[in-house]
C-alpha cells in the first residue's frame, strides 16, 4: 500500500492528475491493475489518498507555525511562511494539493475544497483566538474573508515562484507577510478613536 501511494503521488505530483493513467501507475509498482483497482476502486479514490497525505502534512506544519504565536499579526506572519516553507521543501505535495488539472467537479473537486476550507478555518480560527473574547463575535465575519483572501493571494503567488522562481521562497514569504501583516496588526490593535465599516455598513471598533 505505502509503495503504491509513493509510486502513484510521484506521478501525479510530476504529470498531473489529467495525464496520468491507472495502468501507469501499476507498472511503476509491478501490480496488475485489477488488483489495484481492488485496493482504492478507481484514479479518483487513488488521487485522494495521496492529496490526504499532502494536505494532512500541510495542516501539520501551518498549525504547528501558528500555534507558538501570540497575537494576530504574528499569526499570519507564521501561517504564511510555513506555507511557503513546506512548498520549497516538499513540491510534491503541493503539486498533488493544488494540481491545476484536477476536474472541476466531482469527488477529487470536493476533497481538495474541503482541504482548502479547513486551511482557511485554521488561520481564521488562529487570528480569532488571539483577540479578546469580547471582540470575537464582530471580528468573525471579517477575519473568515480576510483568511480566504490571504490563502487565494498565498496560492497566486506560490503558483508565479514555481512557474519564475525569480526570488527565493523566503523572500516570497515575505513579500506577501510585509503587504498584509500591517493592516491586521492595525486592525487588531485598536485605538479609543479608530473605527471601521463593518460588512453589514456599521461602524465597528477596530
Amino acid at each position: 500500500m505505502e509503495q503504491t501511494l509513493e509510486a502513484a503521488h510521484g506521478l501525479f505530483a510530476e504529470r498531473g492528475y489529467a495525464a496520468v493513467t491507472m495502468d501507469e501507475i501499476a507498472a511503476a509498482i509491478g501490480v496488475t491493475k485489477p488488483l489495484l483497482y481492488n485496493y482504492f476502486g478507481n484514479k479518483e479514490r487513488l488521487y485522494i489518498a495521496c492529496m490526504e497525505r499532502a494536505g494532512d502534512s500541510l495542516l501539520a506544519t501551518i498549525a504547528g507555525a501558528v500555534g507558538k504565536t501570540e497575537n494576530p499579526g504574528d499569526a499570519l506572519g507564521a501561517g504564511v511562511r510555513a506555507f511557503f516553507g513546506f512548498l520549497d521543501t516538499d513540491r510534491a505535495a503541493w503539486a498533488v494539493l493544488f494540481d491545476e488539472t484536477l476536474p472541476h467537479g466531482g469527488e477529487v473537486f470536493d476533497r481538495v475544497a474541503e482541504y482548502r476550507g479547513r486551511i482557511a478555518e485554521l488561520v481564521s480560527g488562529s487570528l480569532l483566538a488571539q483577540l479578546p473574547d469580547h471582540r470575537r463575535g464582530a471580528a468573525k465575519t471579517e477575519i473568515e474573508a480576510l483568511s480566504t483572501a490571504l490563502l487565494g493571494a498565498a496560492e497566486a503567488l506560490a503558483r508565479w515562484w514555481l512557474r519564475t522562481e525569480a526570488i527565493g521562497a523566503e523572500d516570497a514569504a515575505e513579500l506577501l507577510v510585509s503587504t498584509v501583516e500591517p493592516g491586521i496588526r492595525e486592525r487588531s490593535n485598536p485605538t479609543p478613536t479608530s473605527t471601521s465599516k463593518s460588512p453589514q455598513g456599521g461602524n465597528t471598533p477596530k
